[in-house]
């Protein structure tokens, strides 16, 4: 690796050093390293896979999970989403019941999953309480079953709802059966983009304070970013600069997921305010430069395979990612964005593709407990 870095441009060997040695890059060098090309940005991939490697060694985990976006009903104005539907169209929105929630979750059960992911959109029609009926109903139907639901927006908007402090509302959920939170809703976390792309969503001190919370009720949550549509480089290293800080006080995101934006029927691109979506070397990029800002602080950085496809999420596997994400079962965001890939891979699906990298697939739980090491 030494030989590597004394052939490379002086300032990308300097950061790349600095991560092998284990230092933290600043928000200035992952900047520059998003301008990494040809032989900088091979050298990046092998820093990369090299720390991967020496952090979590050579397995590659996943989750069986499904996915249940309850309702497409939302008063919010996101221009990135093609998923909403306005609370008045009675024709292309819906809502499910509780029983229609929890029949997805026995089925998912039956099929072997162990957790269900559960979120939607903010629907004025449903009360506060519908979502601790949720987390309720399934843990009455199925006690063991992992329940990851509910956005940092989501719990924002039910609690303001409910009148009560986003704590009293996390503390209420926990009780009624919630296990742990995506900290999805964090787009770019930078308020210059986020008046833009999603101006009437909770801002940077708001997505801070709910997933904080979260995180003093012991509710692990994972971390997120929806990269590749108006943001800059620098606002991406600041992102994972936010997401580092944070874990170094608390210590309770589980893993880091890099979203690609899909862009094909959504607003923003409609409007002409961002370009089609990024190539796959930019893809590949975010998730090297991610393992080296968050090194030593979060161990798991996850490919989001309906989002880069099966084959871009695999090469994402050498350039720093070690966790494959879940089996979904169904998936309707990405999908109405404009993704080609499909909504459901088995786990058998996965055994394959990632042996197919010459790596071990291991079932996890939703917080990285091994259940299964398929070798």
């Amino acid at each position: 690796m030494d030989r590597m870095l004394q052939t490379i441009d002086v300032t990308t060997a300097r950061i790349l050093d600095k991560a092998v040695e284990g230092k933290e890059i600043s928000v200035e060098d992952a900047s520059n390293l998003f301008a990494a090309e040809n032989r900088e940005l091979i050298v990046l991939i092998m820093v990369a896979n090299e720390l991967r490697k020496s952090v979590v060694g050579d397995n590659v985990t996943f989750v069986h999970n499904r996915n249940i976006n309850f309702t497409n009903y939302c008063v919010g104005s996101c221009l990135f989403c093609a998923f909403r539907c306005s609370p008045h169209d009675s024709k292309n929105g819906y809502s499910l019941t509780i029983e229609q929630i929890v029949s997805k979750a026995v089925e998912a059960s039956e099929l072997g999953a162990t957790e269900v992911c559960i979120q939607g959109g903010l629907n004025p029609e449903l009360k506060p309480n519908f979502y601790f009926r949720i987390c309720e109903a399934i843990k009455d139907r199925l006690p063991e079953m992992h329940i990851h639901a509910f956005s940092p927006m989501e719990v924002l908007f039910a609690s303001r709802n409910m009148g009560c402090t986003v704590k009293d509302f996390l503390r209420q959920l926990k009780s009624s059966g919630l296990d742990s939170m995506p900290g999805t809703a964090a787009e770019i976390l930078d308020d210059s983009i986020r008046n833009t792309i999603c101006p009437d969503k909770l801002n940077v001190v708001e997505w801070k304070g709910v997933i904080s919370a979260a995180h003093q009720l012991h509710i692990p949550t994972s971390a997120t970013m929806m990269y590749g549509h108006i943001e800059k480089p620098v606002h991406r290293a600041m992102h994972l600069n936010i997401i580092r800080s944070m874990q170094k006080q608390e210590g309770c995101f589980t893993e880091f997921v890099p979203l690609r934006f899909i862009h094909a029927n959504t607003d923003l691109y409609k409007q002409g305010l961002c370009g089609p979506q990024l190539s796959g070397m930019e893809d590949i990029k975010v998730h090297a430069i991610a393992r080296l800002m968050l090194n030593g602080f979060i161990n798991n950085i996850q490919v989001s395979w309906v989002k880069l496809g099966k084959r871009l999420a695999q090469v994402c596997l050498f350039a720093g990612a070690n966790d494959f994400g879940g089996t979904l079962m169904e998936e309707h965001i990405s999908r109405l964005a404009g993704s080609h890939s499909p909504s459901f891979l088995t786990v058998e699906e996965f055994e394959e593709l990632i042996k197919s990298c010459n790596r071990t697939p291991v079932q996890r739980t939703t917080t990285y407990e091994v259940i299964k090491v398929l070798s």
